[in-house]
């Protein structure tokens, strides 16, 4: 029975064989993070799938400003991503969960070394006045939040690019290669700027909010909300939806925020974000549907976090009839008490855990 069975073993062919492209075509399959847990079976598994194109950093040469030398400054296009770390068995308080938020990037140091037994799916990372430290991703899962875009130090084919520099709206365009200010918008400071299907929106500390078509750079003023005075928070929702949160911080009395989805010139209120939940911040806001969260984890969908320093705590908010009665106010979003959160040190990624 020994000599058929070897012989079977013979015929199995070696998948690591296969011609380079072949294998990229499967790895567009998959998902880029599951790639990722493959490379790092082992060494071989590593030198066999290529890395996902998808994690790469990309960066632009850009000049500068407002001293312009051309070629000192970059853009980076960088992969942004949640990491939900299971609870350790030994964990005291097994109710918590812990998230990791941030931005990715390849260590080419670490990418080719022995993997450990008997797996190595870790996660490098760099925490605020700490060393870079190794975490191990089994089990682990890890969703894409999209990119974010970063000026950094330091394309060919035609390109705008608009940025806030101390409050200025500057616009840079392949055939200038010039910062130069954006006209048509107000002088007062520019506190917002996204992208959502192919136009730049932006706000600013007047309340106003103008979407700015890339090739006219013609800026149209969008139609107000009826919501209260407050700091305005533009996040995207892939290329679906583009939703305005206005936080309200009054002297006395609770912290409250209007929601408003773009339609047309205008903004509907929100009452309900359905499986969704808004992380609003001030270095990145971003949406993710929590029906990818495991459950159990303490985030629920419909709600809104809002990004603290590290140490401080805070609370998800759900909306709800106000507390205090108000004219012309049906409802608002607030802080829930439900599932409390508390921020982690973090400088590039920012981590915090929920305990419920």
């Amino acid at each position: 029975m020994a000599e058929p069975v070897a012989k079977e073993n013979k015929m199995i062919p070696d998948w690591t064989k296969l011609p380079e492209e072949l294998l990229q075509m499967i790895t567009n399959k998959i998902n880029c993070f599951d790639v990722v847990h493959a490379r790092s079976v082992s060494t071989s598994w590593r030198s066999t799938f290529p890395y996902p194109a998808s994690l790469l950093r990309s960066s632009y040469s850009l000049p500068t400003y407002p001293v312009e030398k051309e070629g000192l400054c970059s853009l980076q296009k960088i992969p942004f991503v949640l990491v939900i770390v299971p609870t350790p068995t030994d964990d005291v308080d097994e109710s918590a969960s812990e998230f990791f938020m941030g931005l990715v990037g390849r260590d080419e140091s670490a990418d080719y070394m022995e993997a450990p037994s008997p797996l190595q799916c870790s996660l490098r990372v760099k925490m605020k006045k700490s060393d870079p430290i190794l975490m191990n991703m089994i089990g682990s899962q890890i969703l894409s939040l999209g990119h974010q875009y970063r000026m950094g130090g330091g394309g060919r084919g035609e390109f705008v690019v608009l940025r806030s520099y101390s409050g200025t709206l500057l616009v840079l365009t392949s055939a200038k290669r010039k910062w130069v200010r954006l006209r048509g918008v107000p002088s007062s400071s520019c506190t917002a700027l996204v992208t959502f299907r192919g136009r730049f929106y932006a706000s600013f500390s007047d309340d106003d909010i103008y979407v700015i078509h890339p090739y006219s750079l013609v800026a149209v003023l969008l139609r107000s909300p009826n919501f209260a005075t407050g700091s305005n928070h533009l996040i995207t929702a892939g290329d679906d939806e583009l939703f305005l949160v206005k936080k309200s911080t009054p002297i006395i009395g609770p912290v409250t925020c209007r929601v408003g989805r773009q339609v047309g010139l205008g903004w509907v209120e929100v009452d309900d974000l359905g499986d969704r939940v808004l992380f609003v911040g001030k270095d990145a806001n971003v949406c993710c549907s929590a029906n990818q969260l495991p459950d159990g984890c303490g985030v629920t969908g419909d709600s809104i976090l809002f990004t603290k320093r590290a140490g401080e705590e805070t609370y998800f908010y759900k909306y709800g009839p106000p507390e205090v009665p108000r004219e012309n106010v049906v409802g608002e979003w607030r802080s829930s008490r439900e599932s409390r959160v508390k921020f982690l040190d973090s400088q590039d990624t920012f981590a915090f855990r929920v305990e419920f």
